[in-house]
């Protein structure tokens, strides 16, 4: 009966193990794909789909793979409560049509570049390392069709600016 109980107890703790373990560059979750069916990617904590996402920058191009936020429940949720961020991910923000967008950092425990995109693809401005926890609004200067957010400070570092173009592969999946 002992040895019963510790072979469990030791396969408890190795499985605990192993899920605690994340790969190098997968802060926000691993996402999983299936590569047969062309199924969309699924980050593992936020439930959101996963797409690559480029931007062009002069002639430079900085990959990332972004979780997409749909829905209204996952806008108002967006980057809430994530504790690390790798520098190849972020979160986007697609609206059907071009609107005002307006932002706020409420729960959130990073600082974020907030990148607004125009519907043709082209940065329109970039509210850099917005402060954490801060209830204070963060607009648009005039109607985008997505926001993109990425770890604070690295749209700088990259030379990310606006007039920079940004494109991603929608699946059109609504999660």
């Amino acid at each position: 009966m002992a040895r019963l109980i510790w072979t469990r107890a030791c396969a408890l703790c190795i499985a605990g193990a192993l899920a605690a373990c994340t790969a190098p560059g997968t802060a926000q979750g691993d996402s999983t794909q299936n590569e047969a069916t062309g199924t969309p990617s699924i980050d593992a904590q936020s439930g959101l789909e996963v797409v690559p996402l480029t931007v062009k920058s002069g002639d430079t191009v900085h990959s990332f793979r972004v979780e997409v936020a749909r829905t209204a429940a996952q806008q108002a949720k967006g980057m809430m409560f994530r504790t690390e961020m790798a520098d190849d991910t972020g979160m986007i923000f697609p609206f059907p049509t071009p609107k005002m967008a307006s932002f706020w950092m409420r729960n959130t425990v990073l600082p974020l570049d907030i990148i607004f995109v125009r519907a043709d693809g082209s940065i329109e401005s970039i509210a850099a390392n917005a402060e954490p926890y801060s209830l204070d609004s963060i607009p648009s200067g005039e109607p985008v069709a997505m926001v993109l957010e990425i770890r604070g400070g690295l749209a700088r570092e990259l030379g990310i600016k606006a007039g920079d173009m940004v494109s991603w592969e929608d699946s059109g999946t609504n999660q």
